[in-house]
């Protein structure tokens, strides 16, 4: 199957399987920053570049693998490189991708994009957002991209409907705390791509 993703008449990007992806959960999160992300859905393709990430290793008190395997979270113990998908307080989806072997219950959370594909699509879904505001936060994230739990458990690949590529985009990855927890929030298990106007956050985190 070509590997070849054409996103325009010069812009062209690798397809990633799950094979190319580490996995670790502590090299997963910062590989993620500046690769392409895109959902194929129904309604057509929207995406972008990752810029913002979180990973919850093996044994962390703030992951949902902490407690151990569950119908809720069985799918944050499948092999690295699947979806997991999750609604937080209640309110919004969340995106995460699986970040160990088999049967280790770990991953990395997609906290935000800098929107580049679908952009009708994701101005559709998110009506009253400005062009900033379309994929900053995991909540709009979700939004902009309808992610639901239908992906739930699907394995990124080509064949979607989760797509991860890689243009060549060189990324200054910085790293901080994590965002809204309690539990280990000291761990500067967040990353995210130094100077874009897409993260999430205070100010502070993001030097």
């Amino acid at each position: 199957m070509p590997r070849t993703l054409r996103l325009a008449p010069e812009w062209r990007a690798t397809l990633l399987t799950r094979q190319d992806l580490p996995a670790d959960t502590l090299a997963l999160a910062p590989f993620l920053i500046g690769k392409l992300l895109i959902h194929a859905s129904p309604e057509g393709m929207a995406g972008g570049r990752i810029v913002e990430t979180e990973a919850y290793p093996p044994g962390d008190a703030a992951g949902h693998g902490f407690v151990g395997e569950t119908r809720r979270n069985r799918s944050l113990f499948l092999a690295h490189g699947h979806v997991y998908v999750y609604r937080a307080y209640g309110v919004a989806w969340m995106l995460n991708v699986s970040s160990e072997a088999a049967g280790t219950g770990a991953g990395v959370l997609i906290r935000a994009l800098e929107p580049l594909i679908g952009l009708e699509l994701m101005r559709a879904r998110r009506p009253q957002s400005a062009p900033r505001d379309l994929a900053r936060g995991p909540g709009r994230l979700a939004s902009a991209l309808a992610i639901d739990p239908a992906i739930d458990g699907t394995a990124i690949g080509a064949r979607g409907p989760i797509v991860l590529a890689d243009d060549g985009f060189k990324a200054s990855v910085g790293r901080s705390a994590r965002i809204g927890i309690s539990r280990n929030a000291e761990r500067r298990w967040r990353y995210f791509l130094r100077g874009s106007a897409y993260l999430s956050g205070p100010r502070s985190l993001n030097a």
